[in-house]
Parts: structure tokens; sequence; C-alpha cells
């Protein structure tokens, strides 16, 4: 049986992953593109991302209040570790003031001094998770944790967010490397397919028609 990480893993990889030519909201160029969202907003996914993610912060003994981040890479995350923990309490920071009420940044929970962690989807920058960092801790939060889901080990974002979280570590789920070796690995047309006997699609639940490299039925073996 796989590990909800093993399972995280190969659905970001599926789900998210694309090999191309794409622009970044960074400025750059990449021949891939990862849209952490299509898997943390998939239903199974969501789980599977609030158990990795939980699972990461009670092996490091954070022992946080709640977890937040920038809306809106952040927001699935927040949720789901929130619903699968039973027991972090979830905050999203705004981008900006909003102009009218109260002008808070900070929406949801709101105890000044508490131990927080700051989540995010993609670490290509750290622009975001800087920002979330930065804003948490003018409100009064103490941060003791920053996580990403994916790193993508370029533009300098992982020396930027360390800086930032100082001296709380900062813990990347899964590398771009990790995704794309996952992708590649399941779109390889070079194996022989093998029939999965009385085995359900890992994607769908339909009846399976192949298990190499994985249990797919016949909508989704390709």
């Amino acid at each position: 049986m796989n590990s909800p990480r093993q399972d995280l893993l190969r659905l970001l990889a599926y789900k998210s992953f694309r090999l191309g030519e794409f622009k970044l909201s960074s400025g750059g160029t990449s021949d891939y593109y990862i849209d952490c969202r299509t898997t943390t907003l998939d239903a199974k996914g969501a789980r599977l991302t609030g158990e990795v993610f939980f699972d990461e912060i009670r092996r490091r003994g954070w022992k946080p209040q709640a977890i937040g981040g920038l809306t809106m890479g952040a927001d699935p995350i927040v949720v789901a570790v929130s619903v699968v923990s039973g027991e972090l309490q979830g905050f999203l920071v705004r981008k900006a003031e909003k102009q009218h009420g109260t002008g808070q940044r900070i929406e949801g929970f709101r105890e000044k001094g508490a131990r927080v962690v700051i989540v995010d989807d993609v670490c290509t920058t750290g622009a975001s998770t800087v920002q979330a960092i930065d804003v948490a801790r003018e409100f009064g939060f103490q941060v003791v944790g920053a996580m990403c889901l994916v790193e993508r080990e370029e533009a300098k974002g992982r020396p930027s967010v360390e800086k930032a979280a100082s001296p709380a570590p900062f813990v990347s789920i899964f590398t771009a490397s990790d995704v794309r070796a996952e992708h590649i690995r399941q779109t390889d047309d070079t194996r022989p397919s093998i029939f999965a006997v009385a085995a359900a699609c890992e994607i769908c639940g339909r009846l399976a028609v192949t298990n190499n490299p994985r249990n797919l039925c016949a909508a989704h073996k390709n």
C-alpha cells in the first residue's frame, strides 16, 4: 500500500504538471508548468495534502495553534490541513488591506502571540511566502515554520524564504525535480502495458485495464 506522500506525488505529477514552454508570474520562462491547485482542490488531493502537511508538522514537533498563508495558493492547503488535523486553526493573508470594514489583512484565526506555520503551494521566487511571513509577524504571530508543497529550485526562492523565516525552518514537501521524474515515469510509453485484474483506477475508481505503472482505466491510461 502506498503512503499518502507517495499518492500525493503521483496525483501532482498526473494532474498538476505539464511540459512545454511557459511564462511564469515571476516574468521568467520555463520548460514546465505546475499548477498545484488542480491537485489541492481535488477531493482526493485535498485529503492527501492535509494528511501530508499535518504529518510533517507533527514530525517536526512545531506544535502550532494555526496555519495560514497568502491567498490564494495557500487557501486550499490551509483548509485541508485544518480539517484533517481537527485541531489546527486556519487564517488567510490578503495581498492588500481591504478598503472597507476593519481593513485587516488577516482573515480567520487572529490570536496574537500564537504559534503558526506559514504554507504555500509553489515556491519560485518565494515572494508570496515571504509576504505572508512578514504580515503574520507584523500582526503578532510567532512563526515556527514555513512550508511549501512544491519547491521549484530556482530564482533564489529558498534563500529568500529561509532568510525571511529565520530562525524558523523552511520545508518543502516535494521539489519540482521530484514531480517531473514522477510525471515522466507515468508517461513513459516504452514499457508494455500489463493488464490489471479486478483493480480500480487510481484516478476515477472505474475498472482498471493496466497496472503499469499505475492502476488506470481505459480513459486515464494515456
